[in-house]
C-alpha cells in the first residue's frame, strides 16, 4: 500500500465507528481534499490516501481482515489506483459510483446522502460545475435548513430565489444531505439537531430516564415519539441501558413504504441522597 498511516487516522474516525460514520467521514474528507478543488501541493497524496482507507474501512470483510492484520494483509494486492481510484475499471469507492453501485456486498455508495440523479453529478460536486463534454444547462441549487421534526414530517415552505417567492413541498423522510429535484432547481436539506431525538437512517433513538424502583418492580412509563407521549410498561427488574423497539415509530422511508422503529434507551436514576430509613430498606433488601 501507498500509505503506512492507520487508516482510522487517515479518515478521523474512532475504531468503533459505524459504517455510516466511517460513510460520512469519508465523504467529507474526499470533498475537502479533491485536487481539482484543493489547490495545495499535498492534495493529491492525501486524496490518493483518503481513497485507500475507505477502500478498506467501507468494505466489512475488508474492514475485518485489517482490524485482525492491518496492513499486511493488503500489502500484495495492492491499492486503487490514481486519484479516482480506477475509475475505468479498479477497486476504488468511486467506481462503485459510476456503477451505480452495483459494486462489492456490504459496501455502500460514501455518496449516497447526495441523492445524485446520474453517475457523472458526482463529478459536478468536486469540479463545482458540469463535466467537459455535458453540454445541458446545470439546474440551480439551493439550502435549505430545516428542524429535525420538519424533516421526519415533512413540511411546505415559502422561499425566496433569485428574488421570487416560491412554496415548495419536502416530503417526510429527508435527511440530512438530502437533495430534492424541482421543475427548475435543486433544494439540498441541512437538519438541526434534536436535543431528545436521534437519527440513525429510519430509526430513530432516545434515552429515557426511570426512577430505580421502577426498574426494581416494574411500572409504567410515558416516552416521547414523533407522534407524540406513548405509555411503556417497564418489566420488573430492568437492567440500566435496556433497549426497548417501538415497531414503526420511526421515520417515514423516503421514496418508499413503511417507517424506521423507534428504540428507547433506559437509564436508570440512582438518588444521590437518602434518608435513613431508605438506607435501612436497601440494606435489608
Amino acid at each position: 500500500m501507498a500509505t503506512k498511516r492507520d487508516f482510522y487516522d487517515v479518515l478521523g474516525v474512532s475504531k468503533n465507528a459505524s459504517a455510516d460514520e466511517i460513510k460520512k467521514a469519508y465523504r467529507k474528507q474526499a470533498l475537502q481534499w479533491h485536487p481539482d478543488r484543493n489547490k495545495s501541493s499535498e492534495a493529491s497524496e492525501k486524496f490518493k490516501e483518503i481513497n485507500e482507507a475507505y477502500e478498506v474501512l467501507g468494505n466489512p470483510q475488508k474492514k475485518q481482515t485489517y482490524d485482525q492484520f492491518g496492513h499486511a494483509a493488503f500489502q500484495q494486492g495492492g491499492g486503487p489506483g490514481g486519484p479516482f481510484g480506477g475509475f475505468a475499471g479498479g477497486q476504488g469507492p468511486f467506481t462503485y459510483t459510476y456503477t451505480t453501485y452495483g459494486g462489492e456486498s456490504g459496501q455502500g455508495s460514501p455518496f449516497e446522502g447526495f441523492d445524485f440523479s446520474d453517475p457523472f453529478e458526482i463529478f459536478e460536486q468536486f469540479f463545482g460545475g458540469g463535466m467537459p463534454f455535458r453540454q445541458a444547462k446545470q439546474k440551480p441549487r439551493y439550502g435549505l435548513s430545516l428542524t429535525f421534526m420538519e424533516a421526519v414530517k415533512g413540511v411546505e415552505k415559502e422561499v425566496s430565489l433569485d428574488g421570487k417567492r416560491k412554496k415548495i413541498k419536502i416530503p417526510a423522510g429527508v435527511d440530512e444531505g438530502s437533495r430534492i429535484e424541482f421543475n427548475d432547481f435543486y433544494i439540498t436539506i441541512d437538519v438541526k439537531p434534536d436535543k431528545t431525538f436521534k437519527r440513525e437512517g429510519n430509526d430513530i433513538l432516545i434515552n429515557q430516564e426511570i426512577p430505580l424502583t421502577t426498574a426494581i418492580l416494574g411500572g409504567t412509563i410515558e416516552v416521547p415519539t414523533v407522534d407524540g407521549d406513548l405509555k411503556l410498561r417497564v418489566r420488573p427488574g430492568t437492567q440500566p441501558g435496556t433497549m426497548v423497539r417501538l415497531a414503526g415509530r420511526g421515520v417515514k422511508k423516503l421514496h418508499s413504504y413503511g417507517h424506521g422503529d423507534q428504540y428507547v434507551r433506559l437509564l436508570v436514576k440512582i438518588p444521590s441522597k437518602l434518608t435513613r430509613k431508605q438506607k435501612e430498606i436497601l440494606e435489608e433488601f
